[in-house]
C-alpha cells in the first residue's frame, strides 16, 4: 500500500486515519510505502505526529530540498533494511543512485534539521497569506494550515475580469503560468512552474517562505503589491489577444 501524507493540495491526512490505513494493509499481508516529501517534517513539526518510520511504514521516502531541510536536491529513504537494500540496488541499475559526494551534504542538512525551523517557515508564510488576502480578498487566497495558495481557477477569473472583453479563454494552469511568469520576468520572484518540473494542481502555491526572504523583498506588504502588479501585467497581456498570451507563457 502506498501512503501520501501531504497531499499536493496541503490538506493532512489525520493520524487516525493513517493508523487505519495502516493497519488494514497489514491484515492483508501487504507492506507499507510512505511517500513523505512534505509530510515527514510537516507531520511532526505542525500536526504533533509520529514521524515517517513511526507510522508503521516498511518503506518512508522524502527529499531534502524544502520544508524547512537545505538540500542537496536528493530523496532519502528509510526502512526495513532488506527493502531499502533492494531499491538502493535498483536505483544503481537506473542510474538514478545518489552520488558519494554529496552524502557530506546530506549528512549536514540532517544534522542542522529542527522542527522549530518548519515552524518558523509556516509563520512567516502565514504573514505573507494575510498581506494578500488584505491586498486581493478573500476569494483568490485561500488557507490550509501550513500555505497559502491562489487557486488556478481563481486566477484564471481574476485575470479574465481584469483583461476585459476579447480576452483569449485560458484553462486555469495556463492563467497560472501567465502570472508566474510575469511574476519571474518583472519581480525576480521564481516560483514552482518555473523551477523544473510541471506542478502538482493549477494552483500558485505561497508555501514555507524564510523570514528572512520575505524582507529582502520588502516583507509581506511588497510581497502582495507584487502580486497584484503582475496580475495587472498579465491580465494587460491577454487583452492584446491569443498571439500575445502564447509569448508570454511559450515565449517568441
Amino acid at each position: 500500500m502506498a501512503l501520501t501524507r501531504l497531499a499536493v493540495t496541503y490538506e493532512a491526512l489525520d493520524e487516525a486515519d493513517i493508523h487505519r490505513a495502516v493497519e488494514l494493509a497489514r491484515a492483508r499481508g501487504a507492506l507499507v510505502v510512505v511517500d513523505d516529501a512534505g509530510g515527514a517534517r510537516v507531520g511532526p513539526a505542525a500536526l504533533g505526529q509520529p514521524r515517517t518510520l513511526r507510522l508503521g511504514a516498511d518503506l518512508g521516502a522524502t527529499g531534502l530540498d524544502k520544508y524547512g531541510v537545505a538540500g542537496p536536491r536528493v530523496g532519502l529513504l528509510g526502512g526495513r533494511a532488506d527493502l531499502v537494500s533492494r531499491a538502493r540496488a535498483r536505483a544503481y541499475e537506473l542510474g538514478s543512485e545518489c552520488r558519494p559526494v554529496l552524502y557530506p551534504a546530506v549528512v549536514r542538512t540532517l544534522e542542522t534539521y529542527t522542527d522549530e525551523r518548519v515552524r518558523e517557515l509556516i509563520a512567516s508564510t502565514r504573514l505573507v497569506g494575510a498581506a494578500l488576502r488584505e491586498r486581493l480578498g478573500g476569494e483568490l487566497v485561500e488557507d490550509t494550515p501550513f500555505i497559502t495558495r491562489l487557486p488556478g481557477e481563481a486566477i484564471n477569473g481574476e485575470l479574465a475580469r481584469r483583461a476585459g472583453p476579447g480576452a483569449p479563454p485560458l484553462e486555469p494552469i495556463e492563467a497560472t503560468a501567465a502570472l508566474a511568469m510575469v511574476l519571474l520576468r518583472d519581480h525576480g520572484l521564481l516560483t514552482v512552474h518555473f523551477a523544473g518540473l510541471p506542478p502538482g494542481t493549477a494552483a500558485l502555491l505561497v508555501k514555507f517562505l524564510p523570514a528572512d526572504t520575505v524582507a529582502a523583498l520588502g516583507g509581506p506588504g511588497a510581497f502582495a503589491a507584487a502580486v497584484d502588479d503582475s496580475l495587472d501585467r498579465a491580465a494587460a497581456v491577454l487583452a492584446e489577444g491569443e498571439a500575445a498570451a502564447r509569448r508570454l507563457i511559450l515565449g517568441p
